[in-house]
């Protein structure tokens, strides 16, 4: 068993969509008739699943955070913020390092190095 897929409820799904195919390389795929919209990244890995949320769904819980291996921490923030998203401070941890933002619907992501870290 591996995870495939993980779902994101958006107050904007339009909004969201954009936001992970302009920043993240996703793009967007739409079956007719069917709600949810699933974000697919060219290189592979977890697909990202946009449904649009009930109105009384809270947005930018913080009980999961997206995180997403880049090998550049840093150019990659200073690319975003060209473009428009502001990472916070770059972060050094224990060999690797990683920024913090949040999307269209507050939830917390980051960039994180941690999976190219050389270990000992």
């Amino acid at each position: 068993m591996t995870l495939n897929r993980f779902l994101l409820y958006a107050k904007d799904v339009a909004l969201t969509v954009r936001f992970y195919e302009r920043y993240f390389g996703f793009a967007a795929a739409r079956d007719a008739g069917d709600r949810i919209v699933e974000l697919i990244h060219p290189k592979g890995g977890t697909r990202l699943m946009i449904h649009q949320a009930a109105k009384g769904q809270r947005q930018g819980q913080v009980l999961v955070k997206l995180v997403f291996d880049v090998e550049d921490v840093q150019s990659f923030c200073d690319k975003c913020r060209a473009d428009g998203l502001e990472f916070g401070e770059v972060h050094m941890a224990d060999g690797y390092v990683f920024a913090n933002a949040k999307d269209p619907c507050l939830n917390p992501i980051s960039v994180s190095s941690r999976a190219f870290r050389v270990r000992a």
